[in-house]
């Protein structure tokens, strides 16, 4: 990576749209946004292909727009998967520590031994994630490596997901002759765009309310504790408006977008709304009629309510719910409904503000949106892990001669400082 700007790219496949976020990693490790692309997404039904050649067609769509706003060639993608189909536990491992001194081999090893679970043969793991070690009984140690001690435990968070689902994603991006470098659980990329260490640290959560699912994660002490994944998402409330105002699916998202709140404060006395509906009158040919505006809040403010209790349970029921105290980030297009926030507040009784993503520069602008959080989260993983990759070589046999000669220049460089 030091050699030349590198290209890493995010590949957000979604239930209403898909986003392609393409990032150049400059050789100081910072990251320019140089191409975004969106295409609506058509193959997918809460988070999961249910049409290969829909969802292909709609990936090179987005591919394509990012490719010429970059100006590069995209190859390989970091994809982003969600889904009722996701799901995630806490496991831990001991093992006895050979020497009296703890060594990498024996943070691989017992990793290994928290990894040794039993799950279903349609299941594969997404993530294994080290939340801390504990040596010799004292917890909270997140790097164990040096330390004296005999006995080495390790807890950590496992994300699964369906075999089949997991395998129909890689097959539609390989038909859109892509190659799959990774495949990252959209929250945890969402969070790497919209949180800092120091929430993360304290205890927060990231709340994703996609078109099909709402996607939930919790972390606690720097490190994730909590996913879970709720079946309910914005074209939920598309389908409630259509269905209460007898309007076609388009029109309806077209109200949501533009009228709907979640708030009776937020409208006006005797406001009016003008709407198509589905069918014409049986005593007019006009199809455009208008109905109060408080017509939408019945709509939309149980659904909304609905949505929020049910994330509500879901973190006072997880592990590390009491430990929440930063707030909760939402993110995600249905994010922007609104009166969604000050609702929210008020249900869940902790802060919330709505994501923003941040930590790159470039196309700014253009990304700083709740619905390109994840886009630009996975971009931001894929270079975490990147120079993680490029760290572990330097240390390996293949690369010792590089970090010797990276440890004599930090040497030198400290005596031209005296």
């Amino acid at each position: 990576m030091a050699k030349g700007n590198e290209i890493i790219v995010g590949l957000d496949v979604g239930t209403t749209k898909i986003c392609t976020v393409v990032g150049e990693v400059k050789p100081d490790g910072s990251v320019d946004i140089i191409g975004v692309g969106r295409a609506a997404s058509k193959g997918l039904r809460k988070g999961i292909v249910v049409n290969i050649e829909s969802t292909v067609e709609s990936i090179k769509s987005a591919v394509e727009h990012a490719e010429r706003m970059a100006g590069v060639e995209i190859r390989s993608v970091n994809v982003g998967i969600a889904g009722g189909h996701i799901k995630g536990f806490n496991s831990r491992g001991v093992i006895a520590v050979k020497g009296g001194e703890i060594s990498q081999a024996d943070i691989d090893r017992v990793v290994e031994a928290a990894k040794a679970v039993a799950i279903p043969l349609d299941r594969e793991m997404l993530h294994v994630i080290t939340n801390e070690f504990i040596v010799d009984g004292q917890d909270g140690v997140m790097d164990p490596r040096g330390m004296a001690g005999v006995r080495l435990e390790a807890e950590v968070h496992i994300v699964t997901g369906a075999v089949a689902a997991v395998q129909n994603l890689v097959k539609c991006c390989e038909k859109a002759d892509l190659e799959v470098a990774d495949i990252v659980l959209e929250p945890l990329a969402s969070a790497e765009a919209s949180l800092d260490q120091d929430e993360k640290d304290l205890g927060i959560g990231i709340v994703d309310i996609g078109g099909g699912t709402t996607d939930i994660a919790l972390f606690h002490q720097g490190s994730i504790c909590h996913t879970s994944v709720i079946a309910i998402g914005g074209n939920q409330f598309t389908t409630d408006l259509a269905v209460g105002l007898r309007v076609t699916m388009p029109e309806a998202e077209r109200i949501k977008v533009e009228h709907a709140t979640t708030l009776m404060s937020n409208i006006k006395e005797n406001e009016m709304i003008r709407l198509k509906s589905a069918l014409n009158s049986s005593t007019s040919s006009k199809r455009v009629k208008e109905v109060p505006k408080t017509y939408l809040l019945d709509i939309i403010q149980p659904r909304t309510e609905e949505l929020l209790n049910l994330v509500r349970r879901e973190i006072e029921e997880s592990v590390c719910g009491k430990m929440i105290t930063a707030g909760i980030v939402f993110t995600g297009g249905a994010t922007q409904l609104d009166g969604m926030l000050e609702l929210a507040e008020d249900i869940l009784d902790i802060p919330v503000r709505r994501a923003v993503p941040t930590g790159v520069g470039g196309l700014v602008d253009t990304v700083s949106d709740p619905r390109h959080a994840t886009g630009v989260g996975l971009v931001l993983y894929g270079v975490k892990k990147e120079f993680a990759n490029f760290d572990m070589r330097s240390l390996s046999e293949d690369g010792l001669f590089f970090g010797i000669l990276n440890r004599m220049r930090s040497w030198v460089e400290g005596l031209f400082k005296f």
